[in-house]
């Protein structure tokens, strides 16, 4: 699919800007290729520059505060150049992706609460910037999709995907922003927990997996919230048992937070596998599940199939 965005002609220059993507879908850490065509009009146009950048939307840090628009990504493709009057100048890129760029589409669907666009920035004036805007599908890395597809088959459902201004105190990020994605949580692990957020800080050598837990009881007053960090090689994504692994660390990360809230009479450890594949006509055993202890006996094991919890 081959997109194009044009921005309007300047009334002073008489430029007009075309940006083109072969395929506006790609992923983290991979080169975005296409084409800018500059046309100049009725005299010649001095360009300083041309630049592209990457603009998405995210919730500011004041929780008060509207969404706002932020480029997040900028980078050079030209530098200073002459289009003759009535001529076109095109100039080829493909533009390197960093590994953290925020991920807009998942099972090949777009993610509705997300959108991103590449701007181009053609200058020809000191005060004077031309842009054209294109969308950009951004799908995530395998060892990504192996992570939400295990989710997935554990039980739990997306509820939102956002971006979110700024990092992560103690985590290392190279962009301004991060992206959350909020989970209802499987009915198996349903007891300690009502909230689940995953946070991925990804580089070409693997990814950060950030595990959120939330548990609130609101007639109560109680909200008690912790954090669970495990870290996971892209080279071995095609050979791992990913359900187990996500398993694994979720119970780690539920029994860490359990403890935490011990003072409380809703904790409750995880002491078996919550990676069942129980048949549907075999019963489960009372006290499982939503009030309980969340898993229970069952065919899947329980490692943590590698990742290291801190």
């Amino acid at each position: 699919m081959r997109l194009t965005g044009v921005s309007r002609e300047s009334g002073w220059t008489g430029l007009s800007v075309q940006t083109t993507l072969p395929n506006p879908s790609t992923r983290p850490g991979l080169r975005l290729p296409g084409r800018v065509t500059v046309a100049a009009g009725p005299d010649d146009v001095l360009v300083r520059h041309i630049r592209l950048g990457l603009v998405t939307t995210v919730e500011p840090d004041d929780p008060a505060a509207p969404r706002r628009l932020m480029q997040f990504h900028q980078v050079p493709i030209a530098g200073r150049f002459v289009v003759p009057a009535g001529r076109r100048r095109a100039v080829d890129f493909a533009m390197p992706l960093p590994w953290e760029i925020p991920v807009t589409t998942f099972g090949g669907v777009p993610l509705l609460s997300l959108r991103m666009g590449l701007r181009t920035e053609v200058s020809v004036d000191p005060d004077l910037d031309q842009g054209a805007m294109v969308p950009v599908f951004v799908h995530p890395v395998p060892t990504q999709q192996h992570i939400l597809a295990a989710l997935d088959t554990l039980g739990f459902m997306i509820r939102q995907a956002g971006l979110q201004e700024g990092g992560l105190p103690g985590v290392e990020h190279t962009l301004p922003l991060h992206q959350r994605w909020g989970y209802w949580v499987g009915p198996l692990y349903a007891g300690p927990i009502t909230e689940l957020e995953l946070i991925f800080v990804t580089n070409s050598a693997g990814l950060e997996v950030i595990i959120w837990l939330d548990r609130r009881l609101a007639l109560a007053g109680i909200t008690h919230q912790s954090i669970s960090r495990f870290r996971i090689w892209h080279a071995d994504a095609g050979q791992r048992d990913w359900a187990a692994t996500v398993d694994g660390w979720l119970r780690q990360a539920i029994n860490r937070h359990a403890a935490a809230a011990a003072h409380a009479d809703w904790s409750a450890q995880i002491t078996e596998s919550a990676h069942v594949s129980r048949h549907p006509d075999q019963p489960i055993k009372p006290g499982y599940g939503l009030g309980g202890t969340a898993g229970g006996a069952g065919v899947g094991g329980g490692g943590s199939g590698g990742g290291d919890g801190t």
